[in-house]
């Protein structure tokens, strides 16, 4: 059984796994505690899993009280107390409401309060910053007296509220982000997913109704939180706001806040309409490259990209395509490569951004070309470069042989 703790400790899932394929206990102790806490107190989500499907108890009542899926709520993190609330076998009522109850108190006492009061102790307080490179969210992580937490608690609240059919109010979900100010922390992201989830008609009044608060956080917010109404729930098909995005438009022409306006213009870009784009090329010049990049997307054109834009506004585009900025560049060739209009300007255009620094641009301008089936895109496809073998492959690397493939084929025809 030691070899289970040892895989444990090391972080090693698949050594786990194998462990317990092999007849290990799931509730080998370590240290006199299940090695379920010793996964949980280390955020080791992958090993968690592993235990989990092997059969370990996150309801176990231990020694002092608690469970292992307690401990992960006092822990902080979201994403891990979700997988033990979440795993197979549904959280008794009970549990629930002692899960609830802990993550409320936490949230009320504050995590570094709570943090002192549980140690006893008065000294400065380790804070380490823990991003999550695969969702791109980041939380900060407290140590005093050898106790660790983060500052996730109300994420965590959030979510097993969602779970469980409990409808936060929305001023006290807006409190939540913010006390977490940045739209990358795991509390602010989580509350503008929960509240963009709820595709009704009070959730959009009262986010548009944000939109006019004095200050540029709650504004920021309700940009975000607009967007995600906007989209609308993919899964299960429906976007009842997909063509309200003109709505913003008043909001869009006052604000004065770049990441705000461009949070706004994101939002409102969704949707295809003549005042949108107006409103969009007035901000061709913005000083702030966050807004100019969100220009294209504003131009309105066809779903399949063929119709024939305003010749101003294929102009501001092929202008956007030269800016100094490359995230804006970027952006005005993603436009160009979907635009499917004669112009060859549009091409002049393309070809000249495979000469771009930045090699993202060089595969977006050579895929363009080639789905404009424009041959110059055989001879700019060498400039693309070496790959980054560290990278995901990008698709788009496979359009010029295809662009081969279709000209053969019709040559043969």
């Amino acid at each position: 059984m030691q070899a289970l703790v040892r895989a444990v400790r090391r972080g090693d899932a698949d050594e786990v796994r194998a462990l317990l394929e092999s007849g290990a206990d799931p509730e080998t102790p370590d240290d006199g505690l299940p090695v379920l806490c010793r996964a949980v107190a280390a955020y080791d989500e992958a090993v968690t899993e592993a235990l989990l499907e092997g059969g370990a108890d996150p309801l176990r009542r231990l020694p002092d009280g608690s469970t292992p899926l307690l401990r992960a709520v006092d822990g902080g993190s979201h994403l891990l107390t979700l997988t033990l609330a979440t795993h197979r076998i549904p959280v008794p009522a009970p549990a629930r409401e002692e899960m609830l109850a802990r993550a409320r108190s936490w949230v009320e006492t504050g995590v570094e309060a709570e943090l002192r009061r549980r140690t006893g102790l008065t000294g400065p307080v380790e804070r380490v910053r823990v991003e999550d490179a695969e969702i791109g969210w980041w939380c900060e992580q407290l140590t005093l007296g050898g106790l660790t937490v983060r500052d996730e608690h109300r994420a965590v609240l959030t979510s097993l509220e969602v779970r469980y059919g409990i409808r936060a109010p929305f001023d006290e979900l807006v409190e939540r982000a913010l006390a977490h100010p940045d739209r990358d922390h795991v509390v602010w992201s989580d509350v503008v997913f929960t509240l963009g989830r709820r595709l009704d008609e009070e959730t959009w009044q009262w986010t548009r109704d944000l939109l006019n608060h004095p200050g540029r956080l709650h504004r920021l917010l309700a940009a975000e939180v607009l967007l995600f109404l906007i989209l609308g729930d993919a899964f299960q098909g429906k976007d009842p706001f997909w063509e309200r995005g003109r709505e913003l438009v008043p909001w869009a022409e006052q604000e004065e806040d770049p990441e705000v306006l461009a949070a706004l213009l994101n939002a409102m870009t969704h949707d295809s309409d003549p005042e949108i784009e107006a409103v969009g090329l007035s901000f061709l010049t913005h000083p702030d490259p966050r807004v100019r990049a969100l220009v294209p997307d504003a131009v309105e054109r066809s779903e399949d990209g063929r119709s024939q834009v305003r010749p101003e506004s294929l102009t501001a585009v092929l202008t956007l395509a030269r800016d100094e900025h490359p995230d804006v560049r970027e952006a005005a060739c993603r436009w160009l490569g979907h635009y499917r209009g004669p112009e060859p300007e549009v091409g002049d255009a393309l070809v000249a951004l495979t000469h771009d620094e930045r090699q993202p641009i060089r595969i977006c301008a050579v895929s363009g070309l080639a789905y404009r089936d424009d041959p110059r895109c055989v001879e700019a496809e060498d400039r693309i470069g070496p790959l980054d073998p560290e990278l995901p492959f990008d698709h788009r690397l496979l359009d010029v042989s295809r662009y081969r493939q279709r000209r053969e084929a019709a040559a043969r025809s």
